[in-house]
């Protein structure tokens, strides 16, 4: 399982419900953040998770862009960011959105998940189905 995660957009009570999920239900998950160094900051990160800082316009974009492996493998993306949509609606794998307001390009084929306001149920029967 691959885990991306655009920690400029993503506030920090969905991030939290979501890493404390990943260590629990898929601790082999691979987990890159891409952000500026102050949203990188704001949370304590799982020590397997890469974390790369990446200031400016769509450059947090391109850095989780570039680690993306395309496989039928589970994804997992933390962002509403609509420039992942393609990225996500042409995974091969299952794909799971955590966001509180995600683009309508990330809404094809994923499922869609807010734990800040649904709580972790649904995240952690989605980890437990894919995980199986």
């Amino acid at each position: 399982m691959q885990v991306l995660i655009d920690a400029d957009n993503i506030a920090p009570a969905r991030l939290r419900v979501l890493l404390d999920a990943l260590v629990e239900l898929a601790p082999a998950a691979a987990i890159t953040t891409a952000g500026r160094a102050a949203a990188l900051e704001r949370t304590t990160w799982p020590e397997r998770a890469r974390q790369i800082v990446a200031a400016g316009w769509q450059r947090a974009d391109l850095a989780l862009a570039e680690v993306y492996r395309r496989d039928g493998d589970p994804l997992v993306l933390a962002s509403g960011d609509g420039d992942f949509g393609l990225l996500a609606s042409g995974h091969p794998g299952p794909v799971l959105v955590v966001s509180g307001a995600p683009s309508y390009q990330l809404l094809r084929g994923t499922t869609v998940v807010d734990p800040a306001l649904e709580g972790p149920r649904r995240l952690r029967d989605w980890l437990t189905s894919v995980s199986a």
